[in-house]
């Protein structure tokens, strides 16, 4: 196999337990539902963006009905969320250290797959944010919640940042730490916008309503 295309896919099933763990330990968190309820927010936070981007690049069945590591490593990271829901229900960090880690990794795997399958430069780069944020919107949801990505804090714009680096880099020539370099890159952005309480630019005169 490639060198880059195993880089790809270990970036991506990183970024499916990783969200996986994150999706199952916000449900836990905000919800009181069982052991299924677990498994599905958070086999659907990891697989619901990657679905999206593979349905829309043409690529069916999408990887996650066609290569079983995907639903394994999904269901697992649920699993290990339900089992230490208990002790980690009342931690915000860990669930705010998993949702970046998740959104850099799968920014970058998305937009690498888009062009992998031949997109321009601009659609990898849309792809490459769906693919980061549409599980957990599809999670937020399910959970009546305004979907994070929505919110003004800072996180479709890391994900723009690390697909966009990922482009770039690809279009460089085959440098093998440019998806690695490009997830860092979103997960210090997203972290630092938390440290600091950093917002994306809202309209003025406006104030949210409760």
């Amino acid at each position: 196999m490639d060198v880059d295309l195993t880089l790809l896919l270990v970036l991506d099933l990183a970024g499916v337990f990783a969200f996986a763990l994150n999706g199952a330990l916000t449900a836990i968190r905000v919800a009181r539902i069982d052991i299924i309820g677990v498994l599905t927010l958070g086999v659907i936070t990891a697989l619901g963006g990657g679905i999206v981007r593979d349905i829309m690049i043409g690529d069916v069945p999408p990887a996650t009905f066609s290569d079983w590591r995907y639903l394994a490593v999904a269901a697992t990271g649920a699993l290990v969320a339900f089992g230490l829901g208990a002790r980690l229900t009342r931690l915000t960090m860990p669930i705010t250290v998993l949702d970046a880690a998740g959104l850099s990794l799968f920014a970058v795997t998305g937009a690498g797959k888009a062009l992998e399958f031949g997109l321009g430069p601009v659609q990898a780069v849309i792809l490459g944010a769906v693919t980061a944020v549409g599980g957990g919107t599809i999670r937020d949801m399910m959970l009546q919640r305004v979907p994070t990505v929505l919110r003004s804090e800072l996180y479709a714009i890391p994900a723009l940042v690390a697909a966009t680096l990922t482009v770039v880099g690809h279009g460089l020539g085959p440098v093998a730490l440019a998806p690695v370099l490009a997830a860092l890159a979103c997960f210090v952005i997203r972290m630092v916008g938390v440290r600091l309480d950093l917002h994306a630019p809202r309209p003025r005169g406006f104030e949210p309503q409760e």
